[in-house]
């Protein structure tokens, strides 16, 4: 299978395509820049220069493939809601190169079930989740699948692990660095749900080989961390101690992240195991920071 690769270079990304060439696949990689496109190549990808904002790059990479993998998304955090439409009309514009044809599309949703409870693929999008800019997203693929297109979101936990993580736990990192304490709000229960990057890597690869038209799928190893062991490792390996703030001082503690830093949320991935036999086989969240790769020295 020839498939188009949007997102091709970053942290997920990158490994999905290193899992699709391993396994037999070609991969036409989205480019954006020199740097992005030397290291599709060095990869052994084939190079298709765009971004997620020229469409018409996007329609010609789906017209050249046989199913497409669309994880680049616009991680602006001062503008989530612009980031979704950009999404949205991405996801669109190859939908409708898609139509008709049968061909895989397999497209990155965050964990949108409801809070207080397990959540599982069955699970509409949730208005009150905190990833909401993208159930737009994941409803218009959805809606793929009546259009004759296979289909199918597949929704990444908040903390996709692994070593070059840029993500939320090496920014704690950083900022227990910075403030000399590991900190977590309140009592730290609040869980995380997580997956290893190469473990989510074999996921879309399956996805893009098997998965039904119309469904969601969960990359979830970790159906929920809680916040305290996260804390109470960043504070082991940093020599610091942990810490607890009140919610109305996570903002000024955390930045930015105050806003996800009380988060909680759990997710199942029993129904994904079943529908395509997936299994992860790489380290779970803690076992990993505890490998000490996200601690080594930042100089």
């Amino acid at each position: 299978m020839r498939v188009f690769v949007t997102g091709a270079t970053g942290f997920v990304g990158s490994a999905v395509t290193r899992e699709l060439l391993d396994a037999g696949h070609e991969v036409l990689g989205l480019a954006r820049s020199d740097q992005g496109a030397e290291a599709l190549k060095s990869a052994g990808a084939e190079v298709h220069r765009g971004d997620l904002n020229d469409l018409d790059s996007l329609r010609r990479g789906a017209e050249a493939a046989d199913g497409v993998a669309h994880l680049a998304f616009i991680h602006d955090f001062t503008n989530l809601t612009a980031s979704g439409e950009a999404d949205l009309q991405a996801i669109e514009a190859i939908g409708d190169v898609l139509e008709g044809s049968g061909k895989p599309f397999v497209v990155t949703s965050g964990l949108l079930t409801p809070q207080g409870r397990v959540g599982t693929e069955e699970d509409p999008a949730d208005p009150a989740s905190p990833a909401k800019h993208r159930i737009a997203s994941e409803i218009a693929t959805l809606a793929l699948a009546e259009r004759g297109v296979r289909s199918s979101v597949l929704r990444l936990p908040p903390s996709v692990h692994g070593e070059g993580d840029a993500g939320f736990v090496p920014r704690f990192i950083t900022i227990a660095r910075d403030k000399g304490v590991s900190a977590m709000v309140g009592d730290g229960a609040n869980l995380w749900p997580a997956v290893h990057r190469l473990d989510a890597a074999r996921l879309f690869r399956l996805a893009l080989e098997s998965a039904p038209a119309g469904v969601r799928l969960h990359a979830v190893d970790d159906e929920g961390v809680a916040f305290h062991e996260i804390a109470e490792v960043i504070g082991r390996h940093l020599d610091l101690p942990v810490v607890s703030v009140a919610r109305e001082e996570a903002v000024d503690h955390f930045g930015w992240l105050g806003h996800f830093a009380p988060f909680g949320l759990q997710a199942s991935s029993a129904l994904t195991r079943k529908r395509l036999g997936w299994e992860p086989t790489h380290p779970a969240l803690i076992p990993d920071l505890d490998a000490g790769h996200y601690f080594a020295d930042p100089a």
